[in-house]
């Protein structure tokens, strides 16, 4: 049971998301039912780190909303690597009943894949999940965008989101304070253009806008 100091940080930590994102109500309890389904799920198996239920609303559902704001119009969507659901279900709740929205969740691992399953299930969400390695996915998805979050270094995520990015996606990959040693080691297998956002959600944060991607 959370204690009521915990309590109280959740709710501010709501309060703060719905302000930053424009969020509405029925958008706000679809993500409260979430976070429910994420502690349920975290007990049965790794899906997140011991802190990740503390900072849900500031560090994670934040982190992936950013997206939205960087490409509003983006109806799809797909998500590799993606674990507990950040970015993809979160964005998969927030373009709920958008014409034309969809989120395609790829990851690779069984159990992370039922667990997304269920909660697409449960939360009647624009989402399919597909129980494959991003780079062996087929048919590739038409999707707009591309996303990852914590997946892997960019050398070989532009791997994973060739394909896609070679259909006509544009990428949007939320990374850390490592960023541009990840981008010069890239650079010898890879070219491409690449845009740095700052991150709305951490100070030391980016996002890494790509396009134009080909082998060197």
């Amino acid at each position: 049971m959370f204690g009521v100091p915990m309590l109280l940080e959740d709710a501010e930590g709501a309060t703060a998301f719905a302000a930053a994102t424009g969020a509405d109500e029925a958008q706000m309890e679809t993500l409260r039912r979430f976070r429910l389904l994420l502690e349920e799920g975290n007990g049965r198996m790794n899906l997140v780190g011991p802190s990740a239920m503390a900072e849900f609303w500031p560090r994670h559902a934040f982190d992936s909303a950013q997206l939205l704001k960087i490409a509003p119009e983006a109806a799809t969507w797909a998500d590799l690597g993606a674990g507990a659901g950040f970015p993809g279900l979160v964005l998969a709740i927030l373009l709920k009943g958008r014409l034309g929205a969809k989120v395609h969740l790829v990851e690779s691992l069984t159990k992370r894949c039922r667990f997304l399953s269920d909660v697409v299930a449960a939360l009647d969400l624009p989402a399919v999940v597909h129980n494959v390695r991003a780079e062996e996915i087929k048919p590739v998805p038409k999707v707009e965008i591309v996303t990852a979050r914590a997946c892997a270094p960019m050398e070989r995520l532009l791997g994973y989101a060739e394909p896609f990015l070679k259909a006509g996606a544009k990428g949007l990959f939320l990374k850390g304070r490592g960023i541009d040693d990840e981008l010069e080691l890239a650079r010898k297998r890879w070219r491409f253009q690449v845009a740095l956002r700052p991150s709305l959600s951490d100070p030391s944060g980016r996002v890494v806008e790509v396009e134009g991607l080909n082998r060197v």
